[in-house]
């Protein structure tokens, strides 16, 4: 959205962060009490210590309530008055946290929260001199500053001064950052001032240098529109779609549009414009992993424009970050059911709901919206997906296999719903159907690390295809060096080929990454019983109890420590012969595999052992930063480590495009 990297510097050196760090994570000792140790002094320290305690925990709201009550001990205490304002305006109470902004602002003149807070009260009562006061009042910074100018620009438009709020824009700085959102809203506020030339160029220039960015695609859509020309709004929304998944606001636009109908514009009050300062920046930050400062904006939003689903959605997401489940769906609900998002939001919904051990009602909220929109997938995949985590692998297949059916012509980014389902299936044994499911995923996808481990992982596993299986474990390896599940199945790929010594350096490094895991720990131990370090087997295997493995692995660890393992390790190609269901080609197969390993070992040891090289990805169409951390760290939130490795290319974490070249970090 903007090049929000080149904020956060100025927004780290001085301002409210440094102030919201320090304050917030001050020890016990730096409030000065200066009472006496009384029922009272008891009382203020009490409290103070509930409020700590309740802030490490993120439950913001509560943790306002203990240090505003302490504060009624201390009014004096500007410490107490900082962190009371602070998480007040966190916890989403404006109204007490506008209260408490007049004292903060007396004590520290320029403080920006403090200053932002109070001059939206006053541009919300129509006090428009104060309004502008306050707005000029804040420190500098670079986000702050862009923040002020464009506040100030609303507030000039609210007074009848068009001209002087688009010349307010032209204040901000020439970063190819700050010309987007000087086009943006120099077209928003030109469009309320019916400048509908202005409106357009300054649109079309912000669509064209974002046209991946919703909010400037339906901006532009819905201006065209409003000039009669429906015909150039609906290529505004067609590229925007084509350059991205397709949003469901984007989706219903042009919908309408294609219906004869003609929508408003994006923006018609100043109160809306100034909502719009706060969400858009807001959501950036949040993006960013900044997320208090980022929910205080989009609190801020939501003030000035209490209907707006978008800033709902995202305070929503925030606090699921934040493990706040239950306000995370108080949220969710009040998205209304006409907004095109309400669909979103209670699938988000459900998955709170499962994070709150009610997964009997997320899956009764899931059925009932399948049910309201038959067509989507959506709804069958969270059903998978909840259920799957849940080890309900049977029930899972089922909705992966509904969702699946609903998908006219698989694309590239289905392949999550193969491969999930492709998962269920080989946990429920059925092997056959579970290889058809992760090759197709592969297909679909075919540089995917979690399809190729799984899949080489299960070939090598049950003896067959040993070649290919290792050629795709070490390219999973080779794409996420540091993953611990990934090098588990390197050294087991080389246990089963009877590789010991390789194996055992290779489990050992899958241990050190993944200590949690039992079968890791098993797998390890297997490896030091056949190299003969069999009291280092035996620990493994008993720490391999200690982590709670499923009930059929701890009956077999449980035997292990008992007797060991017994005799010589059958080598893949005997258990190759021994299964039922393998033809004589497959056995031959099997062993041509093991002899062109076993005579290549220099070749070998290159492709498993060579992962340290700086890796790099090609976008692909669709693709965002959060399925690119999926893919190589199997955790979407972890698109941080992408965006900051690629900050000197890229303008934004959503500034992708096709063929762009992104360096991936390892796993921390």
């Amino acid at each position: 959205m903007s090049k929000i990297h080149s904020m956060w510097s100025g927004f780290c050196r001085i301002g409210c962060l440094a102030a919201m760090i320090t304050v917030i994570a001050a020890p016990v000792s730096h409030v000065a009490w200066g009472v006496e140790k009384d029922s009272a002094a008891h009382s203020l320290f009490g409290s103070y210590l509930a409020g700590h305690v309740a802030r490490a925990q993120r439950e913001n709201s509560r943790a306002a309530k203990f240090y505003e009550n302490a504060l009624s001990k201390d009014p004096d205490n500007e410490v107490l008055l900082l962190r009371t304002f602070l998480l007040e305006a966190i916890g989403g109470d404006l109204d007490r946290a506008m209260r408490l902004a007049g004292d903060v602002a007396a004590n520290e003149t320029s403080h920006q929260i403090a200053r932002f807070l109070l001059g939206v009260k006053a541009f919300k009562q129509s006090e428009l001199g104060a309004a502008e006061k306050h707005f000029a009042a804040v420190g500098k910074g670079t986000l702050y500053s862009l923040t002020s100018r464009l506040a100030l620009a609303w507030t000039f438009l609210a007074d009848g001064d068009a001209d002087r709020a688009l010349k307010e824009l032209t204040k901000l700085q020439k970063a190819d950052w700050s010309q987007f959102y000087q086009h943006y809203h120099q077209g928003l506020i030109a469009d309320v001032a019916g400048k509908q030339q202005i409106a357009g160029k300054a649109l079309s220039q912000a669509f064209k240098n974002r046209p991946s960015t919703l909010r400037i695609a339906e901006a532009y859509a819905r201006h065209s529109s409003q000039r009669g020309n429906a015909k150039l709004a609906k290529q505004i929304l067609k590229k925007h779609i084509g350059n991205s998944e397709g949003h469901p606001i984007a989706i219903s636009l042009l919908e309408d549009i294609n219906a004869g109908k003609k929508p408003s514009l994006l923006v018609t009050n100043p109160a809306d414009g100034m909502a719009e300062v706060f969400y858009a920046i807001g959501d950036a930050l949040t993006g960013e992993d900044n997320i208090e400062i980022g929910l205080i904006y989009l609190r801020i939003a939501l003030y000035l424009k209490p209907d707006f689903p978008l800033a709902h959605i995202a305070v929503g997401e925030v606090l699921d970050k934040m493990e706040q489940y239950q306000q995370a769906i108080e949220v969710y609900d009040l998205v209304p059911v006409k907004s095109p998002i309400w669909k979103r939001a209670q699938i988000r919904k459900a998955y709170d709901l499962n994070s709150l051990e009610k997964t009997d009602v997320a899956t009764a909220l899931l059925e009932k919206l399948a049910k309201i929109i038959p067509g989507d997938p959506r709804p069958f995949d969270a059903l998978g997906s909840i259920l799957r985590a849940r080890q309900r692998y049977g029930e899972a297949e089922g909705y992966y296999t509904r969702a699946i059916k609903l998908i006219n012509k698989p694309l590239e980014r289905h392949w999550r719903l193969f491969y999930a389902r492709g998962v269920c299936r080989e946990r429920l044994k059925n092997w056959p159907a579970a290889e058809a499911d992760l090759k197709m995923a592969l297909k679909l996808s075919p540089n995917q690390s979690l399809v190729m481990n799984y899949l080489g992982y299960s070939w090598i596993d049950q003896g067959i295809n040993l070649k290919k299986g290792m050629d795709l474990i070490s390219k999973a390896v080779k794409l996420k060096p540091n993953d611990g599940y990934f090098i588990d199945s390197l050294g087991w790929g080389h246990y089963r080929l009877g590789n010991y010594e390789m194996a055992a350096r290779h489990l050992e490094r899958a241990v050190e990454l993944r200590p949690e895991d039992p079968v890791i720990n098993d797998h390890l131990g297997d490896a030091y019983w056949r190299v003969k370090r069999f009291l280092e087997a035996k620990y493994q295997w008993s720490q391999a109890l200690t982590l709670e493995p499923e009930p059929e692995d701890e009956a077999k660890i449980k035997q292990k420590l008992e007797r060991g393992l017994d005799g010589p390790e059958k080598r893949v190609v005997a258990s190759v012969r021994d299964k039922e269901k393998t033809s004589d080609a497959q056995q031959a197969g099997a062993a041509k595999d093991v002899a062109v390993l076993e005579t290549k070992p220099a070749e070998l040891k290159k492709i498993v052992e060579d992962t340290a090289e700086l890796r790099t990805h090609t976008v692909r169409k669709g693709e965002t930063l959060w399925d690119i951390a999926i893919d190589y760290y199997g955790d979407g939130a972890l698109f941080q480590l992408i965006y900051r490795a690629n900050k000197k290319t890229m303008k934004s974490p959503r500034a992708l495009h096709l063929g762009q070249k992104l360096l991936i970090p390892a796993k921390p």
